[in-house]
């Protein structure tokens, strides 16, 4: 028997907006699996502000970009929402906060060393990450994968990644070759209209609906798109250029944003397919820090809120503090400065991409011949997170490899956290904090080291 829907929520006040962002920042969890999830939950299921079909080709969208998508997915909700001054507070807010604490921890780390105690809330906290992904990929996959063939290409997507070793780039584009044949010859394979068990009965109107018109300002106008393009070039060039006129162009700072312009242009495929590149030129090349500090910051960029690729933030902090920018007397002036200047010119290219490129998607959203590749891609994706997944378990369960020692202590904590998310609907922060607790208490009685 069919039950009346209630009516969409009213439109979004854009301080509501700066608050809902300014929040999210802190608490986007988990990587880009954990933090999409985060968004799917508040954006589509509890507040409405976007419908689901709308949510997963915005997503789709922004997987297909360099860059960290779970930012740029709330870059482009946020333009939809209040255009060009909404995406800019909403994927601001996304790693601002992520700067902050990633700025605090550095100085932490270089001017104190290792702290058991700090060692063993992370030790908590890696088996958390881990059920955080895996509960993630669940989410996203039951909504995603609604029928048999892209279940199947989501387990091909898994077997590609992670037995084969196929770069996330080739995946990405046979599944967009896949639905683009699907959406020709059998498009009830690839339509996002039944998808996820969405039906009359289930529906919720939101103030972003699959039938509601697109926005004037999000309207495919290609003068407006060229200014765009040519706001951000001048943006990012008069930027490198005061850089190095102020220090020279083998300056720190310039280099850190020539460099870290180059790393966002690759980072197709999360922060993990771009961390090699950004290690040989971090470690090897510039030696801006070791590779024990390398993986040091990689552990820090897991545990803190925003995306991964946050961990270029501890790079720079550790590279302008070794090499003393402003003199020995200011050395965390220099590290939280190159820290800034490395977020700016790593994620300054996703604003553009977004602002550029979202009057474009907007256009699309109905068209099958389009949809057709992003659904695929979609579930492709699913089986590329539950890969993240198990990279993780691996390396936190065999830290040491197969002939080392097995971590009991961490198995129980993830199948706890893996409890608390799947039966109980824990929220990430409590789940952190309680993990870490965990770790510090093994600690405190012995069982870790």
């Amino acid at each position: 028997m069919q039950t009346p829907n209630p009516a969409a929520p009213p439109t979004v006040p854009f301080m509501q907006a700066v608050w809902f962002w300014l929040k999210l920042g802190f608490i986007s969890f988990g990587g880009p699996a954990g933090q999409i999830a985060i968004m799917h939950q508040e954006l589509v299921e509890r507040r409405r502000w976007i419908s689901n079909q709308r949510f997963l080709h915005a997503l789709n969208f922004c997987m297909v970009l360099p860059g960290p998508e779970a930012q740029q997915l709330a870059t482009y909700i946020g333009w939809l929402l209040h255009r060009a001054a909404g995406g800019l507070v909403a994927g601001g807010l996304f790693v601002l906060p992520s700067l902050l604490i990633l700025i605090g921890l550095s100085w932490v780390y270089v001017a104190f060393g290792d702290v058991p105690a700090v060692a063993a809330v992370l030790y908590g906290i890696k088996p958390a990450v881990t059920a955080i992904v895996l509960a993630a990929a669940w989410r996203i996959g039951r909504r995603a994968l609604h029928n048999r063939p892209l279940q199947a290409l989501a387990i091909a997507a898994l077997i590609a990644i992670a037995v084969l070793g196929a770069p996330f780039p080739m995946i990405i584009a046979g599944a967009a070759a896949i639905g683009w044949l699907g959406g020709r010859y059998r498009p009830d394979w690839f339509t996002g209209a039944a998808a996820h068990g969405t039906t009359a009965t289930t529906h919720q109107p939101a103030i972003i609906d699959d039938d509601t018109p697109t926005p004037d300002h999000a309207r495919l106008r290609w003068p407006r798109l060229a200014r765009v393009a040519a706001a951000g070039v001048l943006i990012w060039a008069a930027a490198i250029a005061l850089l190095a006129a102020a220090g020279g162009w083998q300056g720190t700072l310039a280099q850190m944003a020539w460099f870290f312009t180059k790393a966002a242009l690759l980072t197709f495929g999360g922060a993990y397919a771009v961390l090699p590149y950004v290690f040989q030129g971090a470690v090897e090349h510039y030696g801006w820090l070791s590779a024990p500090q390398m993986i040091d910051g990689l552990a820090l960029g897991e545990t803190t809120p925003g995306p991964l690729i946050m961990v270029v933030a501890f790079v720079g902090f550790v590279g302008g503090w070794g090499a003393e920018i402003f003199g020995p007397e200011k050395l965390f002036l220099a590290g939280a400065a190159a820290a800034t200047v490395v977020t700016f010119f790593t994620f300054l290219p996703s604003f553009i991409f977004i602002l550029f490129g979202g009057p474009i998607v907007e256009t699309t959203h109905r068209q099958p011949h389009i949809t057709a590749p992003l659904t695929a891609i979609t579930a492709a994706v699913v089986g590329v997170i539950v890969n993240l997944a198990l990279f993780f378990a691996w390396h936190v369960l065999w830290p040491e490899g197969l002939a080392g020692r097995f971590e009991w202590p961490a198995l129980m904590i993830g199948f706890a956290a893996g409890i608390a998310l799947f039966r109980f609907n824990t929220g990430v922060i409590p789940l952190i904090l309680g993990c870490a607790a965990a770790g510090l208490l093994l600690h405190l009685a012995g069982s870790i080291g």
